[in-house]
């Protein structure tokens, strides 16, 4: 297991719009439980550890340090995770609000796998586009149109998720959801695809078509001191066919966790 540092253009924009957090405004007509996946009530700063696969359908796991922020300015600008946006337009009573979001998307070095060993890297890019966040006596469904704005694969996804509050209260809050991810060629070709040169024994050249993948998990929250809050979350993603067939895949059930630890202000 390798550990990596969150790379420095995903710091910068965490960084940059975490100065915009203050005191939400208006917040009563939100569930701020299934606002996003992970459990919010309030702006947070603090530090986690994912573990996700190496590379594309590895088996090997990688550990990466990266920012735990959750912050908004005014329920317009806001910054969760590795996802950055503004909200547009909303309803009345704010339950549906569209907006545009960016989104951190990993690669990887292909050193990190036997499988892409002396393949070329898989760079790190951000995907841009439209969003929609629809709030429901049931849970919350978020739709998003991301478009790969950073140029490493040129490709774009359509990605929807429902979040349901499993378990509410002064201590644990617990998050369950589930969602589907659809990738276009470009973008599944260029982190589950084999070119000519990247050919080895046992690697035979691939091109992955587009294709639809599958998430569950749980997210969560726990406080911990008088502001202190600890985060925690386990995902399982299901590869679609059209990357599970590519030869640098060794299981098509990737899992994705993680553990960090914030203030509220």
């Amino acid at each position: 297991m390798t550990t990596h540092l969150l790379r420095p253009s995903a710091l910068t924009l965490a960084a940059s719009l975490s100065l915009l957090g203050t005191a939400p405004v208006g917040a009563a007509a939100i569930d701020k439980q299934t606002e996003t996946a992970i459990s919010r009530t309030g702006n947070l700063y603090g530090l986690g550890i994912g573990v996700l696969p190496a590379t594309s359908g590895s088996n090997e796991l990688r550990t990466m340090v990266q920012p735990v922020i959750q912050a908004s300015f005014g329920e317009r600008f806001y910054i969760n995770a590795l996802r950055a946006g503004v909200w547009l337009v909303d309803s009345d009573d704010r339950r549906l609000r569209f907006g545009l979001a960016a989104d951190a998307r990993f690669g990887w070095d292909a050193d990190d796998s036997t499988r892409t060993k002396g393949m070329h890297d898989r760079d790190f890019s951000v995907d841009v586009g439209p969003v929609l966040r629809w709030q429901t006596d049931y849970g919350t469904l978020n739709a998003q149109w991301g478009f790969d704005s950073g140029g490493a694969s040129k490709g774009q996804s359509v990605q929807v998720q429902f979040v349901r509050a499993l378990i509410r209260g002064p201590g644990l809050r617990l998050n369950g959801l589930v969602g589907l991810t659809w990738n276009d060629r470009r973008m599944n070709d260029y982190y589950f695809g084999v070119s000519p040169t990247e050919v080895a024994p046992g690697r035979p050249a691939y091109r992955a078509g587009s294709g639809t993948q599958w998430q569950a998990g749980i997210n969560g929250a726990w406080p911990a001191g008088q502001r202190g809050s600890v985060l925690f979350g386990l995902m399982a993603t299901r590869l679609g066919d059209a990357q599970a067939g590519s030869p640098i895949v060794e299981t098509r059930l990737q899992p994705l966790a993680y553990l960090g630890y914030g203030w509220t202000f």
